[in-house]
């Protein structure tokens, strides 16, 4: 007589065959024109800190796992994800030493320290990213040209500079567009902008790529629209809102759209599935919370840019939106929603 067995699992009851290397190298899969054209804008040395930015997490990974004696988990892609985005994040002139910390801090502290993926409480790059703000300030904000000549010929001399040594400053170097109309008032072109034909991180390049990206992962139903969408609607509401009031202080909704790293941030970085609400209506909260906050730090803060900071406030209080907007169980009444 033949015996059948019956599984019972708690949700979520997966229906598609997903795995997480495969959503994690399809994720990787729409990174990669993106980093193509930062690689075009601004030659050899974007590519250098990229590849070392994504070796660095990958080792990293690698020892930690061997060291706390686990199976390796870089074969997940998930390691070279935040490698990517945190090379993306950088300036295509930033040391190598630097951006391999950078890697070290991202996986170590953003990742394996909180039980590895899918138990990270903030997006691994970013944190990464930040305690590189924190430590190199004057390295993190040094900006070089888009479309220089020399660039696939000649890498920028502050790249190679020695561990704890004062980087040498090419005399190109310049602000990026936030930081020109933040402190000189001074607007950019928005085609440039939607291009990256400015200066700024490798990854505030073509806004049309990323978008193509998001596109791609949503058609795949690997990425929850909703919160790129909805970081990308309350930036342009409220700054379009302020611009209405006075369009000879506040920046146009174009301009705060396409500037600095918000497009790579909402699509790629803010939709971290594990950092990120799972309540239909959570998402867009949290999408508004991240919108607001980089609107209030690029118009009112010290800093040219918010994004960074947003996406990393909006993760820590990512689990109590969930728990604020719950919804109500199936079958019962709305005042047994929290019971």
């Amino acid at each position: 007589m033949l015996n059948k067995t019956l599984n019972i699992s708690t949700s979520p009851h997966i229906v598609k065959g997903l795995s997480t290397d495969t959503i994690m190298r399809n994720v990787v899969w729409a990174l990669l024109p993106v980093a193509a054209f930062a690689v075009y804008t601004f030659g050899i040395s974007a590519l250098l800190v990229i590849m070392v930015a994504i070796v660095s997490c990958v080792v990293t990974e690698h020892f930690l796992c061997k060291l706390s004696n686990q199976e390796s988990t870089i074969s997940d892609w998930s390691a070279v994800i935040t490698g990517l985005l945190l090379g993306l994040t950088l300036p295509p002139g930033f040391p190598l030493w630097m951006a391999f910390c950078g890697g070290v801090i991202a996986i170590a502290l953003g990742k394996f320290i909180f039980g590895g993926l899918g138990y990270n409480v903030f997006n691994p790059a970013l944190v990464g990213r930040a305690v590189l703000q924190a430590a190199f300030p004057v390295a993190i904000t040094t900006w070089y040209p888009a479309l220089l000549d020399n660039r696939f010929s000649t890498a920028s001399a502050s790249i190679f500079t020695f561990p704890f040594m004062e980087p040498e400053i090419d005399g190109i170097a310049g602000a990026t567009p936030l930081a020109a109309f933040k402190f000189d008032h001074v607007t950019t072109n928005a085609s440039d902008l939607a291009l990256g034909l400015v200066s700024g991180s490798t990854g505030e390049t073509c806004a049309f790529l990323i978008v193509l990206g998001g596109i791609y992962l949503i058609a795949r139903k690997m990425m929850n629209w909703r919160i790129p969408v909805s970081i990308l609607a309350t930036v342009f509401v409220l700054s379009g809102a302020l611009y209405l009031i006075n369009n000879q202080v506040y920046p146009s909704p174009i301009f705060m759209l396409f500037s600095g790293g918000l497009m790579l941030g909402a699509v790629f970085m803010a939709t971290d599935m594990v950092a990120s609400p799972i309540t239909p209506l959570g998402v867009w909260v949290y999408g508004g919370i991240i919108g607001l906050l980089v609107v209030v730090i690029r118009i009112w803060g010290g800093l040219p840019e918010g994004v960074m900071y947003a996406i990393l406030l909006a993760n820590a209080i990512s689990p109590h939106i969930d728990n604020l907007i719950r919804p109500r169980v199936y079958g019962t009444a709305k005042s047994l929603k929290q019971s």
